[in-house]
C-alpha cells in the first residue's frame, strides 16, 4: 500500500477505537496490505480490495482462544 493509504488507516483506526497506541505499518514485500499493532504486539492485517471501480479494505484478525482468558 502506499504510504498516503497506511496514513490515512492509521487515523481512521486510532479515532474508531479511541486509542493512540494503534499504529499501521507496511508490510515488507507486500504492496496490497499492511500491519496493525498496538504497541509492540501484531494485532491483524489489512487487505486493500479493489473491485469494479470501488475500493476498500478489509481487517482480518484471529483471535486465539488462550486470549480469552
Amino acid at each position: 500500500m502506499k504510504p498516503d493509504e497506511i496514513k490515512k488507516l492509521d487515523t481512521y483506526l486510532k479515532k474508531v477505537f479511541g486509542t493512540a497506541d494503534l499504529q499501521v505499518k507496511p508490510r515488507p514485500k507486500k504492496d496490497d496490505s499492511c500491519e496493525l499493532y498496538k504497541g509492540d504486539e501484531f494485532l491483524a492485517i489489512i487487505y486493500k480490495d479493489e473491485d469494479e471501480g470501488e475500493l476498500s479494505y478489509n481487517l482480518s484478525m484471529a483471535i486465539l482462544d488462550i486470549d480469552l482468558d
